[in-house]
């Protein structure tokens, strides 16, 4: 009503002041023939006169512009849909809406993926609108991969090409729930990545259940937000301790606040329950099935130190129960072929060293697979253990920077995380059970368990970013991983091995189009106290977003 009214006395007092500059020429005009010959002063009067009116009206012109856009309803944002990996895992283009991680954690988003070479992809994909609530999005990558260098025999150069495809859908399910399903590309039994690598002699790809999961948001709570299912890392995190491509199972829980403090900008606490993995017992007269799980749990903050500088801190505990079946599961897929598929066995890359087994076989020639000796001929394998128990203590803090020109912001990433309950688990390593008619054995492998080494570090700086045609971004990350600091079954899949490992990332994007990337990242590392020639990765990619 306010705005009616002001509407109306701006209109009243410029169709005034219109009135009065006529009244004025036409009374010149009346008086014209009775008054002596107009002067070139009278002019000039006159002229002053309609000028000192133009700029009134121009004055009130831009006041009543002032008050529309001062009293226009405001835009409402439609939150971004998240992955996911990030990462992270990428002027705003309409492909920066929307991410690959469809679970989306309360308020923040911007650096979910972070220390990802994922993340520029993740940030990039946008949203399709589907049939009625449910949006589409996704992308496919080409990639060419070779190797060089790694140990004296050769064993790991080789030179190979990959592609991927993800494909996600999501729903809102009205004000307060929301579901999301992905389909990605890869080997199924390989939780660490969605690459599929063109061999096969043709044969067709596998496509699987990537994510799928519901989240809830309570219309009266929106600082909560549950989710359960398969879905995206509700938690921050670096590939440190865990793979972008990885999406965890369970449940978890986001309280999150934005807070209007000069200084500190959001408070967040997250907690997670991730089973992965039913296993039968292995001690004797027990023969239940146990489930294997994750408990873990991060704070978060945000913090505005400078106008132009950014501090986001986050601290998690990440405690894995039951994870020698883990060490099982690898150890038996490892004896019979270390190559995936293998139905109903989880081959897990290189990480922690089985350090102990015990296995039947009919033969005594040992072979080694997977880092651990086996004789030939193996029937089975009883058990498999870790030396260590995993309760890992994660820190890690994101300093970005703006430089004031758009296209050049920098960011930098400290990760360190420190294994606790590292040699936790030498106690209780079974004792072998009596020879058979065969030949049972049991053995420990690379020495003596060591709590020392539980630590692990991730570096990474940029400069650059992905999110119009034309941009640039560069980056570096450096990774030094103790032997028992990670679960490294679960961590960045693509560095020379999950723990015990120097490593060097180099990386550089180029937006070649709004839905077009073209990348080439260089992975350089090799074992910790060893001689070994580094093993150079190069990977060069051609991405689209759809």
């Amino acid at each position: 009503m306010k705005s009616s009214k002001n509407l109306l006395l701006t209109a009243l007092i410029l169709a005034a002041l219109t009135a009065g500059a006529r009244a004025q020429t036409e009374q010149a005009s009346a008086t014209a023939s009775a008054a002596p010959p107009v002067t070139a002063a009278d002019i000039q009067a006159l002229k002053d006169a309609l000028a000192a009116q133009q700029l009134q009206i121009q004055a009130l012109q831009a006041q009543l512009q002032n008050r529309s856009t001062d009293q226009a309803p405001p835009q409402v944002q439609t939150p971004a849909l998240a992955t996911a990996r990030p990462t992270g895992g990428d002027g705003q283009s309409p492909a920066a809406t929307v991410a690959t991680n469809l679970q989306a954690a309360p308020a923040d988003r911007s650096n979910q993926n972070a220390g990802s070479s994922d993340e520029r992809i993740r940030n990039l994909e946008r949203q399709i609108q589907g049939i009625g609530p449910v949006s589409f999005s996704g992308d496919v990558r080409l990639r060419a991969e070779p190797f060089f260098g790694g140990p004296a025999d050769e064993s790991l150069e080789r030179a190979r090409a990959r592609v991927r495809a993800r494909f996600n859908a999501v729903a809102n399910l009205g004000e307060q729930f929301r579901a999301g399903l992905t389909l990605a590309s890869g080997d199924i039994n390989d939780p660490t990545t969605t690459n599929q690598t063109l061999t096969g002699f043709y044969s067709r790809k596998a496509v699987a259940l990537d994510q799928a999961f519901v989240e809830f948001t309570p219309r009266d709570f929106k600082a909560l937000t549950l989710v359960g299912g398969k879905f995206r890392y509700p938690w921050y995190n670096t590939e440190l301790t865990w793979d972008k491509d990885l999406n965890p199972e369970g449940a978890a829980e986001t309280l999150a606040f934005n807070l209007d403090t000069p200084v500190l900008k959001r408070f967040a606490l997250v907690g997670f329950q991730l089973p992965f993995a039913e296993m039968a017992s292995t001690f004797p007269n027990d023969k239940r099935v146990t489930q294997a799980i994750t408990y873990g749990g991060q704070l978060q903050t945000t913090w505005q130190l400078a106008p132009h500088l950014k501090l986001s801190a986050y601290t998690g505990y990440y405690d894995y129960r039951g994870s020698d079946s883990i060490a099982l599961a690898l150890a038996r897929a490892s004896s019979k072929n270390p190559q995936t598929p293998l139905t109903g066995l989880l081959p897990l890359g290189v990480g922690n060293p089985v350090q102990d087994s015990t296995y039947t076989t009919t033969a005594t020639t040992v072979v080694t697979v997977s880092g651990t000796a086996y004789p030939t001929g193996v029937t089975s394998i009883s058990n498999a253990q870790f030396a260590s128990k995993f309760g890992l203590f994660d820190s890690i803090a994101r300093f970005d920077i703006d430089t004031g020109h758009s296209r050049l912001p920098i960011s930098f990433i400290g990760d360190y995380v420190q294994n606790t309950e590292a040699c936790g688990n030498v106690v209780n390593i079974v004792a072998a059970p009596a020879n058979t008619s065969t030949q049972t054995f049991k053995q420990t492998v690379n020495a003596p368990c060591n709590s020392h080494y539980r630590r692990g570090y991730w570096a990474e700086a940029s400069v650059g970013r992905l999110e119009k045609k034309g941009d640039l971004q560069f980056g570096y990350a450096r990774i030094y991983i103790e032997r028992e600091a990670v679960l490294g079954n679960f961590n960045y899949s693509d560095i020379r091995q999950g723990t015990n490992v120097s490593q060097h990332r180099f990386t550089s994007f180029y937006q070649m189009d709004k839905s077009v990337q073209l990348g080439f990242t260089a992975l350089v590392g090799r074992p910790l106290g060893t001689t070994e020639p580094w093993l150079t990765r190069l990977q060069f990619d051609t991405i689209y977003i759809f």
